[in-house]
């Protein structure tokens, strides 16, 4: 029989010769986000990953209930690091081997998860955090590294650096360049991917771009063709997204990196809490993306070459998430939290359209309305309080229920509170000004929604829950190298 050490050096092998394999066809995977009041089962999720024939899925975390129900599934799997671990993965090679050994030793094999990246931070670059991590992600990706050769795992699982598209700038695509206070650490990074058969990731969001400016043309965003295309020399561009990709092209050039593959790590478009952030534009955005993409046209800096992988983001709504971006952020999904397909929307992947998750676990079917019958005049705390707890953002200017009047948005506050209380009696209470209905109060496109049974507490949680978790471990780790 053979013993455990010799199995992971026969199974390391193994992944070795099938990386080197010619790339294939860019795939569309899709970013699991875990960030909801009303979360899936895992195993309902992989199910539905399963059932529309995603064969690549990124997460933001490696959360182990994920990682074990991907086990077995074929899946290729990016798992995620947190900004705030890269300091002491950084500063502790004990660190990395831990993580990488409770992360990604542990779950890969056979019949085990199919961890092809790992994640090093998500965009740690954002101007917005004003350098605060940015000194940090060298040093952890060497030590990861260093990890990864450790358990003969470092010819198969590659690392790479999600990146903001705000890393690099121009005002044309061939003049793109890495913002200057980032040029020294691009170069580095980029030398460091180059070195290990790492592609770049980055995210591009056209959406944020159309949002962020009123100047910005509309139709620019899509892929139907604009009247406000960009002229660059000989090139001429269509569409956001590959101007946005060849700034990236010009900016790795410049460094000495033209032809690095790229990977779309993050892309996407908002069903809700915004203008311009409905069902008709999120699907025109993506359907438009994948048949982009899956033509193979590529762009003018790179024809014939599309990005190596595409993931959606994302693949559900996040209610919990926070809101300083704006509204928009618990809405990305291709499918609703339940995993209901919001659209009709072919990925390129052998289904037609989208399919529904199977099995979910509903509450029963009933509602927490504001009763007609009281005198409402005093609901507007109660509705600050269901909002502040619960979400709300489809009520707020551009979203799918901006319309339904006073009376419903009492309704729908109160009974978004109620779903997340799991339909406790009491919490439809409101001093007497709610009550219960069995009939749907859903009109048109805005959803009252009835809540799924899993339990809440664990799923707000789970990243917190996750660092927290860690910082007490690295508190062993640090005591035992003192």
């Amino acid at each position: 029989m053979l013993q455990p050490r010799t199995k992971v050096a026969i199974f390391s092998l193994l992944l070795v010769l099938s990386s080197s394999f010619p790339a294939a066809e860019p795939a569309i995977g899709v970013n699991w986000g875990t960030i909801s009041f009303h979360r899936l089962r895992p195993s309902t999720v992989v199910d539905l990953l399963q059932q529309n024939k995603i064969q690549k899925v990124k997460l933001f975390d490696a959360d182990p209930g994920a990682l074990k129900a991907l086990e077995g599934s074929g899946i290729e799997v990016m798992v995620g690091i947190p900004n705030e671990m890269l300091s002491v993965l950084g500063s502790s090679s004990v660190a990395s081997d831990l993580w990488v050994r409770q992360n990604v030793s542990s779950f890969v094999g056979k019949g085990g998860v199919a961890i092809r990246y790992v994640a090093v931070g998500n965009e740690p670059f954002l101007s917005s955090y004003a350098g605060q991590f940015q000194n940090n992600v060298m040093p952890a990706l060497l030590n990861l590294q260093q990890s990864l050769a450790k358990a003969n795992l470092a010819g198969y699982v590659k690392l790479v650096v999600p990146c903001n598209a705000d890393a690099y700038e121009a005002d044309l695509p061939s003049q793109g360049a890495f913002r200057p206070e980032l040029t020294q650490i691009m170069t580095q990074l980029v030398s460091f991917l180059n070195s290990n058969g790492s592609p770049f990731v980055v995210n591009i969001y056209p959406f944020l771009s159309l949002y962020g400016s009123t100047d910005f043309p509309q139709d620019y965003a899509f892929f139907g063709g604009t009247t406000h295309a960009v002229t660059d020399g000989a090139n001429v561009y269509t569409n956001a997204f590959d101007g946005n990709f060849d700034t990236l092209v010009a900016a790795l050039t410049k460094l000495g990196y033209g032809q690095m593959p790229i990977v779309i790590g993050e892309v996407g478009w908002p069903t809700d809490g915004a203008l311009n952030a409905n069902l008709t534009a999120a699907r025109a955005f993506n359907q438009g993306l994948i048949n982009h993409v899956l033509s193979n046209r590529g762009t003018p800096l790179r024809p014939g070459v599309p990005p190596m992988d595409v993931y959606l983001f994302s693949l559900l709504d996040e209610g919990a998430k926070s809101v300083l971006p704006g509204n928009f952020e618990r809405h990305w999904g291709i499918f609703s939290f339940d995993g209901q397909a919001k659209y009709a929307l072919n990925l390129g992947l052998g289904n037609r359209l989208l399919k529904d998750a199977r099995n979910v676990q509903y509450l029963p079917s009933r509602w927490c309305v504001a009763d007609p019958s009281k005198d409402l005049s005093a609901v507007m705390n109660h509705m600050k309080l269901a909002c502040s707890v619960a979400d709300c953002t489809t009520l707020n200017y551009g979203g799918s229920c901006n319309g339904i009047g006073a009376k419903g948005n009492i309704s729908y506050a109160f009974n978004s509170y109620y779903q997340l209380q799991m339909q406790n009696s009491q919490s439809c209470d409101f001093d007497g000004l709610g009550m219960v209905t069995f009939l749907d109060p859903s009109v048109g496109e805005c959803r009252f929604l009835v809540g799924v049974t899993e339990s809440t507490s664990a799923a707000v949680g789970t990243y917190w829950g996750g660092v927290i978790v860690w910082v007490l471990v690295m508190w062993s780790v640090w005591v035992f190298e003192v």
